[in-house]
């Protein structure tokens, strides 16, 4: 096994090494831009990880990492356009550097070039990890038209948000591992159960998100603080507020005022967090899809030090600063 780092450093290595700029220029150039401007690069680590948990080479999952990672920046690309967003990654933005056009035809062209690196693969292997990738696919795609349509609508319930988090963000993290999993040839109980930890693990640091995003360190958390409170998100703070608070119409009422940088809104929001146990009951549920995803670990037939790796890596995933 080898370190995250070390992951990080090898598909970095295996990506320089593709040809992604050919003509027409206009098509792959977007394409080039985006996958190198990097990220951390999760989920292809994901990848190559859970091909070495099951004791096969980093080195047989490296198109298939490349898939996750190609999908991934596909649809960050489409995300932005929906969003209008002028940065990503602290760059311009594709149909901000390019069009709008442009942004449309090279997200789709990424789609297509993320299917043909699973033709690298033998018959029985592609067919697994294309039937995985296009129900993964379509469920982020769910996952994001739910995130759009909540914007407009004032009657979420906690479970419909739970399950956005999850088709929007944590379905992929489960989908790295397992494919990794699936080229190392893993059992299908293994398969399945290496998915959970990363779907519970996903929607555990997706909730974290959340409630960093209104009580983070603003010098570790790498985004504005309170941003989503001055987009008036209906996060799972905001919905377990609405559940416990007894000042839901003041609450309300803040998440009505137009999107502004309002000190006075954040701090406000914030104290009906905390008094009302939202705060507290955000915790909760990031301790609970935690040890949900720890708990898959004890069925794995993997050895121990591997299970501890897993475990570690799930642990530095969750130990960001609040």
């Amino acid at each position: 096994m080898h370190t995250i780092d070390q992951y990080r450093d090898l598909f970095s290595d295996y990506l320089s090494k593709q040809t992604l700029l050919k003509e027409p220029l206009g098509l792959y150039e977007p394409v080039d831009y985006i996958i190198g401007i990097g990220g951390k690069r999760m989920r292809p680590v994901l990848t190559l990880m859970g091909a070495e948990i099951f004791d096969a080479s980093y080195k047989e999952a490296l198109p298939a990492a490349l898939a996750v990672e190609m999908f991934h920046n596909f649809s960050l690309v489409h995300d932005d356009i929906m969003d209008d967003a002028p940065l990503r990654r602290g760059n311009e933005t594709v149909h901000e550097k390019w069009n709008l056009n442009t942004g449309i035809l090279s997200g789709d062209a990424m789609l297509i070039l993320a299917y043909r690196y699973f033709e690298q693969y033998e018959p029985e292997t592609f067919r697994d990890l294309a039937k995985l990738f296009s129900k993964t696919a379509l469920e982020v795609c769910e996952g994001q038209q739910w995130d759009v349509d909540f914007e407009t609508r004032d009657d979420v319930t906690i479970p419909e948000y739970l399950k956005m988090i999850e088709y929007k963000t944590a379905v992929l993290v489960g989908a790295a591992l397992k494919m990794g999993a699936i080229v190392a040839k893993a059992s299908e109980n293994d398969q399945n159960l290496i998915y959970d930890f990363g779907r519970n693990l996903g929607i555990a640091f997706q909730l974290q998100d959340d409630y960093l995003d209104a009580f983070g360190d603003p010098a570790t958390f790498g985004k504005q603080v309170g941003g989503d409170i001055i987009e008036n998100k209906k996060t799972y703070l905001y919905l377990k507020a609405l559940a416990f608070a007894d000042e839901k119409e003041q609450l309300q009422h803040l998440y009505s005022i137009s999107p502004n940088d309002n000190t006075d809104k954040i701090d406000s929001v914030k104290r009906i967090f905390d008094d009302s146990g939202a705060s507290e009951a955000t915790r909760e549920a990031i301790r609970e899809y935690t040890f949900k995803a720890f708990g898959t670990l004890a069925k794995l037939t993997i050895s121990e030090d591997k299970k501890f790796i897993l475990r570690n890596f799930g642990e530095n995933l969750m130990n960001r600063n609040v």
